[in-house]
Protein backbone atom coordinates (compact mmCIF):
# COMPACT_ATOMS: atom_id res chain seq x y z
CA UNK A 1 0.00 0.00 0.00
CA UNK A 2 2.63 2.26 1.34
CA UNK A 3 5.40 2.83 3.72
CA UNK A 4 2.39 3.59 6.19
CA UNK A 5 2.47 -0.09 7.16
CA UNK A 6 1.11 -3.12 5.24
CA UNK A 7 -2.75 -2.16 5.94
CA UNK A 8 -3.68 -3.80 2.44
CA UNK A 9 -3.77 -7.03 4.59
CA UNK A 10 -6.89 -5.40 6.59
CA UNK A 11 -8.34 -3.99 3.78
CA UNK A 12 -8.02 -7.02 1.10
CA UNK A 13 -7.26 -10.10 3.14
CA UNK A 14 -8.11 -10.22 7.04
CA UNK A 15 -11.32 -11.77 7.59
CA UNK A 16 -14.24 -9.48 7.63
CA UNK A 17 -15.10 -9.85 11.14
CA UNK A 18 -11.54 -9.41 12.27
CA UNK A 19 -11.55 -6.20 9.85
CA UNK A 20 -14.32 -4.17 10.94
CA UNK A 21 -13.71 -4.73 14.47
CA UNK A 22 -9.73 -3.86 14.19
CA UNK A 23 -11.38 -0.88 12.48
CA UNK A 24 -14.18 0.14 14.45
CA UNK A 25 -13.41 -1.51 18.29
CA UNK A 26 -11.36 2.08 18.97
CA UNK A 27 -13.44 4.24 17.14
CA UNK A 28 -16.12 2.86 19.16
CA UNK A 29 -14.18 3.44 21.88
CA UNK A 30 -13.33 7.07 21.62
CA UNK A 31 -17.18 8.26 20.69
CA UNK A 32 -18.09 6.95 24.10
CA UNK A 33 -15.25 8.77 25.83
CA UNK A 34 -16.13 12.05 23.89
CA UNK A 35 -19.70 11.55 24.93
CA UNK A 36 -18.43 10.98 28.63
CA UNK A 37 -16.32 14.03 27.99
CA UNK A 38 -19.14 15.89 26.85
CA UNK A 39 -21.25 15.03 29.90
CA UNK A 40 -18.71 15.79 32.55
CA UNK A 41 -18.28 19.72 31.62
CA UNK A 42 -22.03 19.87 32.21
CA UNK A 43 -21.72 17.26 35.23
CA UNK A 44 -18.91 19.33 37.16
CA UNK A 45 -20.57 23.20 35.94
CA UNK A 46 -23.52 21.67 37.43
CA UNK A 47 -21.90 21.39 40.98
CA UNK A 48 -21.37 25.25 41.06
CA UNK A 49 -25.30 24.98 41.47
CA UNK A 50 -25.26 28.57 39.64
CA UNK A 51 -27.82 28.33 37.00
CA UNK A 52 -25.85 31.28 34.96
CA UNK A 53 -22.99 29.45 34.49
CA UNK A 54 -24.62 26.16 33.60
CA UNK A 55 -26.60 28.06 31.25
CA UNK A 56 -23.53 29.87 29.70
CA UNK A 57 -21.62 26.66 28.95
CA UNK A 58 -25.12 25.09 27.43
CA UNK A 59 -25.62 27.78 24.70
CA UNK A 60 -22.27 27.50 23.50
CA UNK A 61 -22.95 23.83 22.83
CA UNK A 62 -24.39 24.35 19.42
CA UNK A 63 -21.92 26.04 18.02
CA UNK A 64 -19.04 24.15 19.18
CA UNK A 65 -21.01 21.44 17.41
CA UNK A 66 -19.98 23.45 14.48
CA UNK A 67 -16.40 22.51 15.07
CA UNK A 68 -17.48 18.53 14.45
CA UNK A 69 -18.85 20.12 10.98
CA UNK A 70 -15.70 21.53 10.06
CA UNK A 71 -14.04 18.37 10.55
CA UNK A 72 -16.66 16.33 9.01
CA UNK A 73 -16.23 18.49 5.47
CA UNK A 74 -12.35 17.52 5.73
CA UNK A 75 -11.80 14.66 7.02
CA UNK A 76 -14.58 12.44 5.66
CA UNK A 77 -14.60 14.15 2.91
CA UNK A 78 -11.11 13.84 2.74
CA UNK A 79 -11.08 10.30 4.05
CA UNK A 80 -13.31 8.68 2.06
CA UNK A 81 -11.39 9.88 -1.26
CA UNK A 82 -8.31 8.67 0.24
CA UNK A 83 -9.19 4.94 0.81
CA UNK A 84 -10.87 5.36 -2.72
CA UNK A 85 -8.00 6.22 -4.30
CA UNK A 86 -5.76 3.67 -2.03
CA UNK A 87 -8.18 0.99 -3.46
CA UNK A 88 -6.99 1.92 -6.92
CA UNK A 89 -3.80 1.69 -6.11
CA UNK A 90 -3.11 5.96 -7.04
CA UNK A 91 -1.26 6.66 -3.69
CA UNK A 92 0.05 9.74 -5.23
CA UNK A 93 -2.90 11.34 -5.26
CA UNK A 94 -4.14 10.34 -2.05
CA UNK A 95 -0.92 12.12 -0.84
CA UNK A 96 -2.58 15.21 -2.21
CA UNK A 97 -5.81 14.55 -1.32
CA UNK A 98 -4.69 13.78 2.51
CA UNK A 99 -2.39 17.20 2.52
CA UNK A 100 -5.23 19.27 1.13
CA UNK A 101 -7.88 17.76 3.57
CA UNK A 102 -5.28 18.88 6.66
CA UNK A 103 -5.00 22.67 5.62
CA UNK A 104 -8.30 22.64 4.44
CA UNK A 105 -9.17 21.91 8.10
CA UNK A 106 -6.78 24.53 9.91
CA UNK A 107 -7.64 27.55 7.42
CA UNK A 108 -11.31 26.54 8.01
CA UNK A 109 -11.38 26.33 11.97
CA UNK A 110 -9.15 29.56 12.12
CA UNK A 111 -11.97 31.66 9.81
CA UNK A 112 -14.35 30.19 12.08
CA UNK A 113 -12.64 31.03 15.21
CA UNK A 114 -11.62 35.17 13.99
CA UNK A 115 -15.49 35.11 13.34
CA UNK A 116 -16.69 34.09 16.66
CA UNK A 117 -13.99 36.73 18.05
CA UNK A 118 -15.13 39.47 15.74
CA UNK A 119 -19.12 38.82 16.45
CA UNK A 120 -18.78 37.36 19.74
CA UNK A 121 -21.57 39.22 21.06
CA UNK A 122 -23.89 39.36 18.82
CA UNK A 123 -23.12 35.52 18.59
CA UNK A 124 -24.24 35.00 22.03
CA UNK A 125 -27.42 37.34 22.23
CA UNK A 126 -28.94 35.69 19.04
CA UNK A 127 -27.88 32.18 20.69
CA UNK A 128 -30.07 34.01 24.06
CA UNK A 129 -27.65 35.19 26.68
CA UNK A 130 -29.03 37.53 29.03
CA UNK A 131 -27.01 40.43 31.25
CA UNK A 132 -26.28 37.60 33.74
CA UNK A 133 -25.49 34.53 30.88
CA UNK A 134 -23.51 36.61 28.84
CA UNK A 135 -20.09 36.92 30.84
CA UNK A 136 -20.16 32.96 31.28
CA UNK A 137 -20.91 32.00 28.13
CA UNK A 138 -18.24 34.26 26.38
CA UNK A 139 -15.59 33.66 28.17
CA UNK A 140 -16.44 29.81 27.56
CA UNK A 141 -16.52 30.36 24.03
CA UNK A 142 -13.29 32.42 24.21
CA UNK A 143 -11.49 29.53 25.27
CA UNK A 144 -13.12 26.92 23.81
CA UNK A 145 -13.99 28.06 20.81
CA UNK A 146 -11.65 30.90 19.60
CA UNK A 147 -8.32 29.22 21.40
CA UNK A 148 -9.26 25.51 21.17
CA UNK A 149 -10.67 25.70 17.70
CA UNK A 150 -7.90 25.00 15.36
CA UNK A 151 -6.59 22.54 17.55
CA UNK A 152 -10.13 20.54 18.14
CA UNK A 153 -10.90 20.31 14.03
CA UNK A 154 -7.39 19.44 13.27
CA UNK A 155 -7.30 16.53 16.18
CA UNK A 156 -10.96 15.34 14.72
CA UNK A 157 -9.56 15.94 10.89
CA UNK A 158 -6.56 13.86 11.47
CA UNK A 159 -8.52 10.80 13.45
CA UNK A 160 -10.28 10.54 10.05
CA UNK A 161 -7.85 10.45 7.67
CA UNK A 162 -5.84 8.34 10.22
CA UNK A 163 -8.80 5.73 9.91
CA UNK A 164 -8.72 6.08 6.30
CA UNK A 165 -5.52 3.99 6.12
CA UNK A 166 -6.25 1.71 7.83
CA UNK A 167 -4.58 3.17 11.28
CA UNK A 168 -8.11 2.93 13.87
CA UNK A 169 -6.10 2.41 16.70
CA UNK A 170 -4.02 5.46 16.74
CA UNK A 171 -6.95 7.34 15.68
CA UNK A 172 -9.08 5.85 18.34
CA UNK A 173 -6.11 6.10 21.31
CA UNK A 174 -5.81 10.61 20.17
CA UNK A 175 -9.34 10.85 20.35
CA UNK A 176 -9.26 8.93 23.55
CA UNK A 177 -6.68 10.32 25.39
CA UNK A 178 -7.99 13.77 24.37
CA UNK A 179 -11.34 13.07 26.48
CA UNK A 180 -9.79 11.08 29.19
CA UNK A 181 -7.51 14.11 29.89
CA UNK A 182 -10.07 17.17 29.95
CA UNK A 183 -12.16 14.86 32.42
CA UNK A 184 -9.03 14.57 34.96
CA UNK A 185 -8.44 18.71 34.05
CA UNK A 186 -12.02 19.70 34.60
CA UNK A 187 -12.21 19.16 38.68
CA UNK A 188 -8.43 20.40 38.73
CA UNK A 189 -8.91 23.72 36.68
CA UNK A 190 -12.84 24.10 38.07
CA UNK A 191 -11.96 23.69 42.00
CA UNK A 192 -8.11 23.48 42.69
CA UNK A 193 -6.08 25.49 40.91
CA UNK A 194 -8.72 28.92 40.15
CA UNK A 195 -10.78 31.11 42.66
CA UNK A 196 -14.38 30.26 43.55
CA UNK A 197 -16.63 32.18 40.70
CA UNK A 198 -14.55 30.95 38.26
CA UNK A 199 -15.26 27.55 37.63
CA UNK A 200 -16.39 27.88 33.96
CA UNK A 201 -13.05 29.34 33.05
CA UNK A 202 -11.89 26.03 34.15
CA UNK A 203 -13.54 23.87 32.42
CA UNK A 204 -13.00 26.19 29.34
CA UNK A 205 -9.14 25.94 30.10
CA UNK A 206 -9.58 22.70 30.55
CA UNK A 207 -11.47 21.62 27.09
CA UNK A 208 -8.77 23.42 25.14
CA UNK A 209 -6.01 22.24 26.92
CA UNK A 210 -6.92 18.33 26.57
CA UNK A 211 -7.79 19.10 22.60
CA UNK A 212 -4.33 21.10 22.38
CA UNK A 213 -2.87 17.96 23.85
CA UNK A 214 -4.71 15.23 21.58
CA UNK A 215 -3.78 17.94 18.67
CA UNK A 216 -0.19 17.36 19.90
CA UNK A 217 -0.19 13.61 19.43
CA UNK A 218 -1.89 13.31 16.13
CA UNK A 219 0.92 16.35 14.70
CA UNK A 220 4.01 13.73 16.48
CA UNK A 221 2.63 10.73 14.87
CA UNK A 222 2.50 12.37 11.39
CA UNK A 223 5.78 14.05 11.85
CA UNK A 224 7.24 10.65 12.54
CA UNK A 225 5.80 9.04 8.78
CA UNK A 226 8.10 8.25 6.59
CA UNK A 227 9.13 9.68 3.07
CA UNK A 228 6.85 7.16 1.30
CA UNK A 229 3.90 7.59 3.77
CA UNK A 230 0.54 8.95 2.59
CA UNK A 231 0.47 11.04 5.61
CA UNK A 232 2.64 12.92 4.64
CA UNK A 233 1.90 17.09 4.77
CA UNK A 234 3.03 18.85 1.58
CA UNK A 235 2.50 22.85 0.41
CA UNK A 236 -1.20 24.05 0.93
CA UNK A 237 -0.59 25.40 -2.82
CA UNK A 238 0.36 21.92 -4.29
CA UNK A 239 -3.37 20.93 -5.24
CA UNK A 240 -5.12 17.77 -6.49
CA UNK A 241 -6.72 17.36 -9.30
CA UNK A 242 -10.21 19.22 -9.62
CA UNK A 243 -11.93 15.57 -10.04
CA UNK A 244 -10.31 15.25 -6.56
CA UNK A 245 -11.42 18.22 -5.28
CA UNK A 246 -14.89 17.65 -5.94
CA UNK A 247 -14.54 14.87 -4.65
CA UNK A 248 -13.97 16.09 -1.00
CA UNK A 249 -16.48 18.44 -1.43
CA UNK A 250 -19.10 16.33 -2.70
CA UNK A 251 -19.00 14.07 0.31
CA UNK A 252 -17.58 16.25 2.71
CA UNK A 253 -20.68 19.15 2.71
CA UNK A 254 -23.42 16.42 2.94
CA UNK A 255 -21.30 15.13 6.16
CA UNK A 256 -21.26 18.93 7.96
CA UNK A 257 -24.70 19.91 6.78
CA UNK A 258 -26.06 16.77 8.12
CA UNK A 259 -24.57 17.52 11.46
CA UNK A 260 -25.82 20.99 11.63
CA UNK A 261 -29.39 19.22 11.09
CA UNK A 262 -29.20 16.35 13.72
CA UNK A 263 -28.69 19.69 16.32
CA UNK A 264 -31.25 21.53 14.94
CA UNK A 265 -33.44 18.57 15.29
CA UNK A 266 -32.54 18.80 19.37
CA UNK A 267 -32.80 22.76 19.51
CA UNK A 268 -36.31 22.10 18.20
CA UNK A 269 -37.09 19.35 20.41
CA UNK A 270 -35.87 21.52 23.55
CA UNK A 271 -37.95 24.70 22.09
CA UNK A 272 -41.32 22.97 21.77
CA UNK A 273 -40.94 20.57 25.17
CA UNK A 274 -40.01 23.54 27.16
CA UNK A 275 -43.80 24.34 26.33
CA UNK A 276 -44.97 21.94 28.84
CA UNK A 277 -42.58 23.27 31.76
CA UNK A 278 -39.31 22.93 33.27
CA UNK A 279 -39.76 19.67 34.84
CA UNK A 280 -40.66 17.89 30.90
CA UNK A 281 -37.67 20.36 29.81
CA UNK A 282 -34.95 19.15 31.91
CA UNK A 283 -36.37 15.27 31.97
CA UNK A 284 -36.10 14.95 27.66
CA UNK A 285 -32.87 16.94 27.86
CA UNK A 286 -31.83 13.75 30.37
CA UNK A 287 -33.37 11.62 27.70
CA UNK A 288 -31.49 13.43 24.56
CA UNK A 289 -28.08 12.68 26.29
CA UNK A 290 -28.75 9.01 27.42
CA UNK A 291 -29.80 7.85 23.93
CA UNK A 292 -26.30 8.74 22.79
CA UNK A 293 -24.73 6.30 23.99
CA UNK A 294 -26.22 3.76 21.86
CA UNK A 295 -26.09 5.60 18.76
CA UNK A 296 -22.34 6.75 19.19
CA UNK A 297 -21.83 3.20 19.13
CA UNK A 298 -23.16 2.92 15.92
CA UNK A 299 -21.88 5.82 14.50
CA UNK A 300 -18.36 4.42 15.46
CA UNK A 301 -19.28 0.89 13.62
CA UNK A 302 -20.08 2.89 10.90
CA UNK A 303 -16.77 5.28 10.35
CA UNK A 304 -15.02 1.72 11.55
CA UNK A 305 -16.37 0.24 8.36
CA UNK A 306 -16.46 3.20 6.08
CA UNK A 307 -12.70 3.32 4.79
CA UNK A 308 -13.14 -0.54 4.13
CA UNK A 309 -16.25 -0.22 1.99
CA UNK A 310 -14.83 2.72 0.19
CA UNK A 311 -11.38 0.40 -0.87
CA UNK A 312 -13.02 -1.91 -1.97
CA UNK A 313 -16.00 -0.50 -3.78
CA UNK A 314 -12.93 1.54 -5.76
CA UNK A 315 -10.72 -1.88 -6.16
CA UNK A 316 -14.04 -3.54 -7.67
CA UNK A 317 -13.82 -6.35 -4.55
CA UNK A 318 -17.78 -6.11 -4.20
CA UNK A 319 -18.15 -9.37 -2.60
CA UNK A 320 -15.29 -8.35 -0.03
CA UNK A 321 -17.08 -5.20 0.56
CA UNK A 322 -20.87 -6.77 0.66
CA UNK A 323 -19.39 -8.79 3.46
CA UNK A 324 -18.00 -6.35 5.26
CA UNK A 325 -21.61 -4.43 4.64
CA UNK A 326 -23.70 -6.93 5.75
CA UNK A 327 -21.49 -7.72 9.05
CA UNK A 328 -21.35 -4.17 9.92
CA UNK A 329 -25.68 -3.95 9.69
CA UNK A 330 -25.88 -6.95 11.92
CA UNK A 331 -23.15 -5.61 14.23
CA UNK A 332 -25.16 -2.26 14.77
CA UNK A 333 -28.40 -3.64 14.60
CA UNK A 334 -27.35 -6.28 17.38
CA UNK A 335 -25.54 -3.57 19.52
CA UNK A 336 -29.20 -1.76 19.14
CA UNK A 337 -31.80 -4.57 20.32
CA UNK A 338 -29.02 -5.15 23.20
CA UNK A 339 -29.51 -0.93 23.55
CA UNK A 340 -33.11 -1.83 23.78
CA UNK A 341 -33.30 -4.41 26.40
CA UNK A 342 -31.03 -2.99 28.78
CA UNK A 343 -32.79 0.52 28.72
CA UNK A 344 -35.87 -0.49 29.20
CA UNK A 345 -34.69 -2.50 32.44
CA UNK A 346 -32.67 0.51 34.04
CA UNK A 347 -34.21 3.68 32.28
CA UNK A 348 -35.01 4.92 35.86
CA UNK A 349 -31.45 3.75 37.00
CA UNK A 350 -30.27 5.79 34.44
CA UNK A 351 -32.01 8.88 34.83
CA UNK A 352 -32.09 8.71 38.81
CA UNK A 353 -27.98 8.71 37.67
CA UNK A 354 -28.25 12.39 36.44
CA UNK A 355 -30.94 13.94 38.89
CA UNK A 356 -32.62 12.73 41.76
CA UNK A 357 -35.62 14.74 41.29
CA UNK A 358 -39.04 12.25 41.82
CA UNK A 359 -41.37 13.74 39.24
CA UNK A 360 -38.17 14.62 36.46
CA UNK A 361 -37.08 10.33 36.64
CA UNK A 362 -40.64 9.51 36.54
CA UNK A 363 -41.35 11.42 33.70
CA UNK A 364 -38.08 10.44 32.07
CA UNK A 365 -37.91 7.15 32.55
CA UNK A 366 -41.25 7.06 30.16
CA UNK A 367 -39.33 9.03 27.80
CA UNK A 368 -36.63 7.00 27.54
CA UNK A 369 -38.46 3.45 26.62
CA UNK A 370 -40.26 5.36 23.97
CA UNK A 371 -37.55 7.14 22.93
CA UNK A 372 -34.72 4.15 22.65
CA UNK A 373 -37.23 2.13 20.60
CA UNK A 374 -35.71 4.18 17.84
CA UNK A 375 -32.65 3.12 17.91
CA UNK A 376 -32.47 0.65 15.11
CA UNK A 377 -34.26 2.80 12.96
CA UNK A 378 -31.64 5.84 13.88
CA UNK A 379 -28.93 3.16 13.57
CA UNK A 380 -30.25 2.21 9.73
CA UNK A 381 -30.64 5.78 8.74
CA UNK A 382 -26.85 6.64 8.93
CA UNK A 383 -25.16 3.39 7.90
CA UNK A 384 -26.53 4.29 4.49
CA UNK A 385 -25.53 8.16 4.85
CA UNK A 386 -21.87 5.59 5.52
CA UNK A 387 -22.31 3.76 2.76
CA UNK A 388 -23.15 6.45 0.69
CA UNK A 389 -19.80 7.93 1.77
CA UNK A 390 -17.78 5.04 0.96
CA UNK A 391 -18.94 5.40 -2.39
CA UNK A 392 -18.13 8.94 -3.03
CA UNK A 393 -22.33 9.47 -3.98
CA UNK A 394 -21.99 12.58 -1.70
CA UNK A 395 -25.07 13.66 -3.61
CA UNK A 396 -27.31 10.48 -2.60
CA UNK A 397 -25.95 10.77 1.36
CA UNK A 398 -27.25 14.69 1.05
CA UNK A 399 -30.68 13.54 -0.12
CA UNK A 400 -30.83 10.89 2.44
CA UNK A 401 -29.74 13.86 5.22
CA UNK A 402 -31.75 16.33 4.45
CA UNK A 403 -34.67 14.21 3.51
CA UNK A 404 -34.50 13.22 6.98
CA UNK A 405 -34.03 16.04 8.90
CA UNK A 406 -36.07 18.90 6.79
CA UNK A 407 -38.42 16.53 5.47
CA UNK A 408 -39.21 13.71 8.10
CA UNK A 409 -38.35 14.58 11.42
CA UNK A 410 -38.54 18.57 11.80
CA UNK A 411 -41.43 18.43 10.41
CA UNK A 412 -42.95 15.09 12.64
CA UNK A 413 -41.76 16.89 15.69
CA UNK A 414 -44.64 19.88 14.53
CA UNK A 415 -46.80 17.77 13.49
CA UNK A 416 -47.08 15.03 16.30
CA UNK A 417 -46.98 17.76 18.97
CA UNK A 418 -50.46 19.45 17.63
CA UNK A 419 -52.18 16.35 17.30
CA UNK A 420 -50.85 14.27 20.30
CA UNK A 421 -48.68 16.89 22.10
CA UNK A 422 -45.59 16.09 24.78
CA UNK A 423 -45.99 12.29 23.87
CA UNK A 424 -46.03 13.54 20.26
CA UNK A 425 -42.61 14.45 20.85
CA UNK A 426 -41.12 11.78 22.58
CA UNK A 427 -42.32 9.32 19.69
CA UNK A 428 -41.54 11.43 16.61
CA UNK A 429 -38.09 9.98 16.03
CA UNK A 430 -39.66 6.29 15.70
CA UNK A 431 -42.00 8.04 12.93
CA UNK A 432 -39.80 10.00 11.29
CA UNK A 433 -37.39 7.33 10.96
CA UNK A 434 -39.39 4.71 9.77
CA UNK A 435 -40.14 6.41 6.70
CA UNK A 436 -36.27 7.30 6.41
CA UNK A 437 -35.64 3.52 6.12
CA UNK A 438 -37.85 3.28 4.00
CA UNK A 439 -36.26 5.98 2.11
CA UNK A 440 -33.04 4.61 2.46
CA UNK A 441 -33.45 1.28 1.42
CA UNK A 442 -35.17 2.24 -1.99
CA UNK A 443 -32.51 4.65 -2.47
CA UNK A 444 -29.81 2.16 -2.27
CA UNK A 445 -31.92 -0.81 -3.82
CA UNK A 446 -32.13 2.14 -7.00
CA UNK A 447 -28.46 2.34 -6.69
CA UNK A 448 -27.36 -0.99 -6.73
CA UNK A 449 -29.61 -2.00 -9.60
CA UNK A 450 -28.47 1.15 -11.66
CA UNK A 451 -24.99 0.89 -10.58
CA UNK A 452 -22.76 2.51 -13.20
CA UNK A 453 -22.59 0.63 -15.49
CA UNK A 454 -20.30 -2.59 -14.75
CA UNK A 455 -19.96 -0.99 -11.02
CA UNK A 456 -23.74 -1.74 -10.57
CA UNK A 457 -23.22 -5.52 -11.06
CA UNK A 458 -21.67 -6.22 -7.64
CA UNK A 459 -23.19 -3.65 -5.17
CA UNK A 460 -25.82 -6.64 -3.10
Amino acid sequence: MTKDNNNTELFEKMPVARAVATMAAPTVISQLIVLICNMADTFFIGRTDNPYMVAGASLILPVFNITLSLSGLAGVGGGALVSRLLGRKNTEEARKVYSFSVWLSVFSAAFFSIMILLFMRSLMELLGAGSETYPYASRYAFLVLVCGGVPTVLSNTLAALLRSVGESKKAGFGITMGGLINIVLDPLFMFVLLPEGMEITGAGVATCLSNCMACAYFIGILLRKREGSVLRLGSPLRLPARESLIGVFSVGVPSAIATLLFDLDYVVIDRLMSGYGDIALAAVGIVLKAERLPLNVGVGICQGMMPIIAYNYSARNYDRMNAVKNFSLKLGLGCAALSIVLYELFAGQIMHFFIADVQTVSLGTGFLRARVLATPLMFLSFFHVYLFNGFGKGGHALFLGVMRWLVFNIPMLFLLNFLVGMQGLVWSQAAADTLTVFLSLAVYRGFARRGLGEEGKGLG
